[in-house]
């Protein structure tokens, strides 16, 4: 598994997006584009988990261990990335 996006690596990640964001070129101010949408998901995913995780803890008073749930079939990074990318490319002005 690849390594956690820290918020040291985000950072940076931010400061290569500023530098492509002022390129000339049209592929690169859109690269710098969709590393800034993706900094931004990873930022709300992890909002989410955090939410998550105070809102599914145990409380003290619950002695019984709730029933595992199925595991729950996740389209793959690829597939959510292509399709947000997607997505901005039409909604995108020329």
């Amino acid at each position: 598994m690849a390594e956690r996006l820290d918020e040291q690596k985000i950072a940076t990640l931010r400061l290569w997006a500023d530098g492509l964001a002022r390129d000339e070129r049209d592929e690169m101010r859109a690269a710098a584009r969709a590393i800034l949408m993706l900094i931004d998901e990873v930022e709300l995913l992890h909002v989410e988990l955090w939410h998550a995780g105070r809102l599914s803890a145990p409380h003290e008073e619950d002695a019984a261990e709730p029933e595992p749930e199925p595991p729950v079939e996740r389209p793959s990074l690829r597939s959510v990335l292509r399709e947000r990318l997607r997505k901005a490319a039409e909604t995108a002005p020329d």
